[in-house]
C-alpha cells in the first residue's frame, strides 16, 4: 500500500513507500507545500496588522491544550443536565473563536472522542435543537466574537530554544516553529528528546538523528524508544498529507524498518502506549461476507458467530483525525435519523415546476432524507440552484457553501434572477446564503449560529464536496442542527481533498442514503473532451471553434517556450482571451517546465522588473497561501515597509515581509490541485516529458476542466497520457469513514 500523495506535484521526502533520496527541486516543493501550495482558494480579508500564522498557531495550540486538560478533569465527575456544550460541541465552538476570520485554517484543530454521556440510552446520536421551518421564528444570528490577537512566542522562549539547537547543530532559524510546535519549555523538551525536532514542518528524519547525535553523544542509539515514537508519528503525519486518516499496522511498521527501526513493532506499540497514536481493529467487511456466505453454503447458522474469530485489520493513525471521523460518522448517522418535519406536498410542488430532469430528482431525493448525495460535472450545478429556489419556495432557511471564492460567485450566478430581484428585503440574498466553507466555518459568511452554537439553517447545499477533509466535514456536520437537511455535491472525477480523507467518495461507497446523480452534460468541445475522460477516454473531438488545441513539443525547453507564445500572444490574437484571463497549469513546481521556470518566463514577457521585494513587482500574478491547503489567486499591488500588498478576489491583503518568501508565488503558472475550483476563459495545460510518470486520471480531468472558452495542451509526453486516463486512476486513501458510517446507518436496499 502506497502512502504517497495523491497529486502529481512532489511528494514529501520520507513519506512512507517513497524513494529515500529526494532530489533538490522535490525536497525545496515539500516545504514550499507546507508552506502553502495547497488546493484550495478562500479569499481572506487581510489587515496590515494581522498576527502572524505563527503566532496563531501558537495562541491556538495554548487554548486547545488547555481545554483538553479542563474537559479530562470535568470528565471525572458527573455532567449535569442543562449546562454548557462539551465534547465536539464544546470544541466546535472554541475552534470558531479560534479561526478569527479564516486566520486559525479548520484542518488544524482536534477532535475529541465523544463521551458516552452525550449519548441517549439507545445508543442514537444524542439530539440537537431542531431546525427551524419559518425563518421569521428565528432567533437573531450569533455571531463569534472576534478574539484578541494572538500573543506572540516570548523572545526569551525562542532564544532558549535558539541554543539548543545551535548546539546541536540545527539552523537556529527553526527556533519560532520549534516554540510553535511544542509550546513551553520547548528547550527542555528538546533536551530531553531531541527527536521531537521532527514535530517541526520540513524536517527529516536523518535531520534529527544528526541533531539527536550531536545532543546526547554515544547515548544515541539507531533502537532508542524515543526515535522510534517520534518516526512513527512523523510517518503518520506524512501519511496524513497523502490524504490518509489511519494507517494500515503493517505498512507502518515496513516503512519503520526502511527508516532504520530495528524494532518497528515496539515503536508502534510505543507510540500507542504514549497516546500519540491510536490503534483501531476494524472488521475486513469482505472477508466478514464471504465467511458468512461458506457458512450459509455449509448450512450452518450463525449461532455460534460470536466464538468465532472475526477477520480484523489493525490501523493505526493520529488522534486528531482518527476521532474527527468518528465524530464525523456520528454526526452524519444523527442527520439521516433526525428526519424532517416539513410536509412531502410542498416539496412534490416544487419538484414538479422543476420538470421530470435531474433537478426534480434531486428536489424528491432530498424533501424525504436528511442526507443525500449529488454528483455530476461544473454544468450540474444548476441541479443544486434549482433546490435552493424551490427550498427558498417554502419559506426554509438554506445557505450554500463553495469551496472557492469563484465558485461562490459563479454558483450566486445561478441565482441571480432571484437572489437579486429585491436584494433589499429578501433575507436570503447572497451575502448569507451563498459563502464559502472556510468562511462558514469561521463565522464571518453565512447565516450564523444559535445560542447552542448550531447553524441558523434549515438546508445545507455543500458544493465541490470532493474537497472536503475529514475535519473539515465534521466541523461542518457537527454544526447542523436536528432536523436540518444536507446535500452534499460534486464532481467525483476531481482530485481529491488537500487534507486527509476522502468524505465524498466514502459516502458514496457506503451506500447508505440516496445518490442522485446528474444527467446534464458539461456542454461543448471541452465538455466533450472531460467527460471522456472521466471515464477513462482520451478521444478526440471536434473544435470548429477552437476550442481545444494540442501543442506537440520535443522537450521541455520548447514546452515554455510555446507556453509562452500561446498566453502573451496566440490566445489574445486568435480567440480574444487576454493573457491575464488565461491560466497556465502544470503537474508540478520543480523541473524545468515546472510551474518556476514557467512563472519565471511569463513574469519576463508579461511583466518584467527587478522583483525587488522577495521577487514581486507590481502588477505580478500571484497565487496566496494564507495557510496550508489554501491558495488565492490575486496580483500584486505595491511593497512597502508594512509588506507585499495584494488584491486577492477583490480583498486587499497585506503579507508581512518575513511571511513572504514562504506563502506567496508567482501564479501565472498553477498546478491542478492549486486549481481546483477554479475556472478561467482559457486555459493552457503543460504536459512535459519529465512528467509522464506521475499523471492521473482524475489530475488530467481537473487540469482539463479548468477551463471554460479554449484549452491549449502542450504535448510532450507521447502516448503516457492516453495511458494515464484510461489506466491510472486516483491513488487509494485508507480511511474508516465507510465502516463507521455503514454501522449507523445500514446500506440502503
Amino acid at each position: 500500500m502506497s502512502t504517497e500523495p495523491d497529486t502529481t506535484e512532489e511528494a514529501e521526502p520520507g513519506t512512507p513507500g517513497a524513494a529515500e533520496e529526494a532530489t533538490p527541486d522535490a525536497a525545496d516543493d515539500a516545504s514550499a507545500e507546507e508552506a502553502g501550495t495547497g488546493e484550495s482558494a478562500e479569499t481572506v480579508a487581510g489587515e496590515a496588522k494581522q498576527p502572524s500564522e505563527a503566532e496563531v498557531e501558537l495562541a491556538a495550540q495554548r487554548e486547545l491544550r488547555e481545554r483538553i486538560e479542563r474537559r479530562k478533569a470535568e470528565k471525572q465527575g458527573p455532567i449535569a443536565s442543562g449546562t454548557k456544550l462539551s465534547g465536539t460541541a464544546a470544541d466546535l465552538m472554541a475552534a470558531v473563536r479560534a479561526v478569527e476570520s479564516g486566520e486559525k485554517p479548520a484542518a488544524a484543530i482536534a477532535f475529541r472522542a465523544p463521551t458516552p454521556d452525550a449519548r441517549t440510552t439507545t445508543g442514537a446520536p444524542a439530539a440537537r435543537p431542531a431546525a427551524s421551518p419559518s425563518p421569521a421564528a428565528s432567533p437573531a444570528p450569533v455571531r463569534q466574537p472576534q478574539p484578541a490577537a494572538p500573543v506572540a512566542a516570548p523572545p526569551e522562549a525562542v532564544e532558549a530554544v535558539r541554543g539548543v539547537l545551535t548546539e546541536g547543530g540545527a539552523p537556529d532559524t527553526l527556533a519560532p516553529q520549534v516554540v510553535s510546535a511544542l509550546g513551553e519549555g520547548a528547550d527542555g523538551q528538546l533536551r530531553a528528546d531531541p527527536w521531537q525536532l521532527l514535530r517541526v514542518t520540513g524536517v527529516r528524519p536523518e535531520q534529527a538523528d544528526g541533531f539527536a547525535r550531536a545532543l546526547l553523544g554515544a547515548e544515541c542509539a539507531p533502537d532508542d524508544e524515543r526515535r522510534g515514537r517520534a518516526v512513527t508519528v512523523w510517518l503518520l503525519e506524512q501519511a496524513a498529507r497523502a490524504g490518509h486518516t489511519v494507517l494500515d499496522a503493517a505498512a507502518l511498521t515496513a516503512a519503520l524498518t526502511q527508516r532504520g527501526v530495528p524494532d518497528p513493532d515496539t515503536a508502534v506499540q510505543s507510540t500507542v502506549a504514549e497516546g500519540e497514536a491510536l490503534e483501531f481493529q476494524d472488521a475486513i467487511e469482505e472477508a466478514a461476507g464471504q465467511a458468512a456466505a461458506d457458512r450459509e453454503a455449509d448450512g450452518e447458522d450463525d449461532e455460534g458467530e460470536e466464538a468465532q474469530e472475526r477477520p480484523v485489520r489493525v490501523l493505526i493513525g493520529l488522534e486528531r483525525y482518527a476521532l474527527a471521523e468518528e465524530s464525523l460518522a456520528d454526526g452524519l448517522a444523527r442527520i439521516v435519523n433526525s428526519l424532517p418535519k416539513e410536509a412531502p406536498e410542498d416539496w412534490e410542488s416544487s419538484a414538479g415546476s422543476s420538470g421530470r430532469g435531474s433537478a426534480a430528482e434531486l428536489i424528491r431525493a432530498v424533501a424525504g432524507h436528511g442526507l443525500v448525495l449529488h454528483t455530476g460535472g461544473d454544468a450540474a450545478r444548476a441541479e443544486p440552484a434549482a433546490l435552493v429556489t424551490a427550498a427558498r419556495s417554502l419559506g426554509l432557511r438554506v445557505c450554500a457553501a463553495a469551496h472557492t471564492p469563484v465558485g461562490r460567485r459563479r454558483f450566486a450566478a445561478l441565482l441571480a434572477p432571484e437572489t437579486h430581484s429585491d436584494t433589499d428585503s429578501d433575507p436570503g440574498s447572497d451575502s448569507e446564503s451563498v459563502v464559502t466553507v472556510a468562511g462558514l466555518l469561521a463565522g464571518t459568511e453565512g447565516p450564523g449560529r444559535d445560542a447552542d452554537g448550531a447553524f441558523l439553517l434549515d438546508l445545507l447545499v455543500v458544493l465541490d464536496a470532493p474537497q472536503l477533509d475529514v475535519e473539515s466535514a465534521a466541523m461542518v456536520v457537527e454544526s447542523l442542527p436536528d432536523g436540518a437537511r444536507l446535500l452534499l455535491s460534486g464532481d467525483p472525477a476531481v482530485l481529491w481533498s488537500a487534507g486527509p480523507g476522502r468524505v465524498f467518495a466514502d459516502l458514496v461507497a457506503a451506500r447508505t442514503c440516496p445518490h442522485v446523480v446528474s444527467r446534464t452534460p458539461d456542454p461543448g468541445p471541452i465538455g466533450e473532451l472531460v467527460s471522456g475522460v472521466s471515464v477513462g477516454e482520451l478521444t478526440q473531438v471536434e473544435a470548429p471553434g477552437k476550442e481545444v488545441v494540442i501543442v506537440p513539443v520535443r522537450d521541455a525547453g520548447e514546452a515554455v517556450h510555446r507556453t509562452v507564445q500561446l498566453v502573451a500572444d496566440s490566445v489574445p490574437r486568435a480567440l480574444g482571451v487576454p493573457a491575464e484571463q488565461t491560466q497556465v497549469i502544470t503537474p508540478g513546481h520543480g523541473g524545468a517546465a515546472g510551474t518556476r521556470a514557467l512563472n519565471a518566463a511569463l513574469k519576463e514577457r508579461l511583466n518584467p522588473g527587478p522583483g525587488r521585494f522577495g521577487g514581486f513587482d507590481p502588477g505580478d500574478r500571484i497565487a496566496y497561501s494564507p495557510a496550508p491547503g489554501r491558495t488565492v489567486p490575486g496580483q500584486v499591488v505595491k511593497a512597502d515597509a508594512e509588506g507585499l500588498h495584494l488584491e486577492c478576489g477583490g480583498v486587499p491583503v497585506v503579507v508581512p515581509k518575513e511571511r513572504v518568501e514562504l506563502s506567496v508565488r508567482h501564479g501565472w503558472a498553477l498546478t491542478a490541485h492549486q486549481a481546483v475550483g477554479l475556472h478561467w476563459p482559457a486555459a493552457v495545460v503543460v504536459l512535459p516529458g519529465d512528467a509522464a510518470s506521475s499523471l492521473t486520471r482524475p489530475w488530467v480531468y481537473t487540469a482539463f476542466g479548468r477551463a471554460e472558452r479554449h484549452l491549449s495542451v502542450v504535448h510532450g509526453v507521447d502516448q503516457a497520457l492516453a495511458r494515464a486516463v484510461a489506466e491510472v486512476p486516483a491513488k487509494a486513501r485508507t480511511t474508516r469513514l465507510p465502516g463507521l458510517f455503514r454501522a449507523q446507518v445500514p446500506p440502503a436496499v
